[in-house]
């Protein structure tokens, strides 16, 4: 049959996906990228805040024509709302034939050949049913997690590639419902995670993104301390590789050994992603999130110290439940003082099923707008700043192609520049015609446009 792929969500959640194309493709599936082609559809949803949830509602509906208009016989739905609304899902979305949660990845081949569950002629809209959902279920006993030899289909570009270190997550964050939706962490074990860099490596892969929930906690489910550090140095012993990076690092499980790794490693990139979410103390107890803004500042000092280079990226919510004038100063003051390269911004939602959902004290949602056009205003200024001390350095780039935007210059990213999430470079003065992606570059940073950098490769 030909199958056609959706994903939603994060890299994880693309991962799992990579993982389906794989597993589908060894039972003797053809996959396509035409919906309106494929035999069965599948969408991998997202179900992290409000605005995913709709995404994949909204694409369940999208994919779900194809079968009305008769040129889909299957549609199968997996993934995080998949995981949290199973049942709901069936009943209230009767074109939908296959519900698979996170756990069920392995078992896609048998949601494709199998005989449809239902027959409904329209779709009805599920919004209003998530929404009056409020009860707090506990963190479910999830097992899954794919290995080195676990058959998957790269869908990012040929140097680029995404590597799952461990799945699930152990904290109790007031905001998040992900344990609830992958259960709790497990880590996979060093050996399969070498052999698979390894094998990318061998297919041409630049850059290995390291990923998961929490990718510091790498090892301590296992008791295993240093298992993070130990796996950087073993990584980057793999000839073809370029680039290591980290994603998805978290402020307690950061030790001295892993940011020593970062350090030490020449491959792994001198990028620390630390999602902290808040800096005033009180909202950061409310929000169930560790440490303080002292423990942060010293924390990211010590970085800087060790790696004087150091890329900061972070992430931010306003607009939590309680979230005074005042503490939203103090969060404005705090990056003022920190200066980070990168910066998230989110606007608090409430989400079922999670410890915040029952607060009263909401933030108006022209507060929470507010006060994230403030700070993203504040971020702007930081980083016009950092960009103009940087005119004039040398820098390594990776090329990733000509630029969508302007064909006649090239698009790339220095270490400091993580795919999807961060600005890019261009590079100037050049022939696009002469830099095929994953290539690495020198080049001389000459200015800035917006978030982007302008560079000129050198010769």
């Amino acid at each position: 049959m030909k199958i056609g792929f959706v994903s939603l969500g994060c890299p994880k959640n693309l991962v799992d996906t990579e993982v389906m194309l794989g597993l589908a493709e060894q039972a003797g599936h053809e996959v396509t990228n035409r919906a309106d082609g494929a035999d069965v559809i599948v969408v991998n949803t997202c179900a992290f805040i409000d605005k995913a949830k709709e995404e994949s509602i909204e694409t369940i509906l999208e994919m779900a024509r194809h079968k009305q208009n008769g040129t889909c016989r299957r549609l199968v739905v997996t993934g995080c709302l998949a995981e949290r609304y199973k049942a709901d899902l069936r009943q209230e979305m009767p074109e939908i034939d296959v519900v698979l949660g996170t756990d069920g990845v392995p078992d896609i081949v048998r949601a494709l050949n199998e005989q449809p569950q239902g027959s409904g002629t329209q779709v009805q809209l599920f919004r209003n049913h998530l929404e009056a959902t409020s009860s707090a279920p506990s963190v479910k006993q999830l097992k899954y997690l794919y290995d080195a030899d676990t058959p998957r289909r790269r869908t990012t570009a040929s140097h680029l590639a995404y590597v799952k270190v461990a799945e699930g997550c152990d904290y109790s964050c007031a905001f998040c419902i992900i344990p609830t939706l992958r259960g709790g962490y497990r880590s996979r074990s060093p050996d399969s995670i070498v052999n698979e860099a390894r094998t990318m490596a061998e297919r041409g892969v630049k850059e290995l993104i390291l990923i998961s929930q929490d990718t510091t906690m790498y090892g301590l489910d296992r008791n295993d301390r240093g298992a993070l550090s130990r796996l950087l140095h073993a990584l980057n012993d793999i000839d073809g590789l370029e680039w290591i990076r980290l994603l998805y690092l978290y402020p307690t499980t950061i030790g001295a050994d892993t940011i020593d790794a970062i350090a030490d490693c020449d491959k792994v990139c001198n990028y620390i992603d630390l999602p902290l979410q808040h800096a005033a103390d009180r909202l950061l107890k409310r929000m169930g999130r560790p440490g303080t803004r002292m423990s942060y500042e010293r924390l990211l000092e010590s970085i800087r110290h060790r790696i004087p280079e150091v890329a900061l990226r972070t992430t931010f919510i306003v607009g939590f439940p309680g979230e005074t004038d005042e503490d939203f100063r103090e969060l404005c003051d705090f990056i003022e003082d920190v200066r980070f390269d990168h910066i998230g911004v989110f606007t608090y939602s409430h989400e079922e099923g999670t410890r915040a959902f029952t607060l009263t004290d909401d933030v108006s949602s022209d507060t929470k707008a507010r006060r994230r056009q403030e700070l993203m205003l504040r971020q702007r200024k930081i980083v016009e700043r950092r960009q103009a001390e940087r005119v004039g350095q040398k820098i390594r780039v990776l090329v990733e192609g000509r630029s969508k935007e302007h064909p006649l210059v090239v698009q790339a990213r220095w270490a400091g520049q993580a795919p999807e999430i961060d600005p890019v470079t261009y590079l100037t003065e050049c022939d696009p015609s002469q830099f095929s992606p994953g290539r690495l570059v020198d080049a001389e940073i000459l200015g800035s446009h917006d978030y982007d950098l302008l560079a000129r490769p050198l010769p």
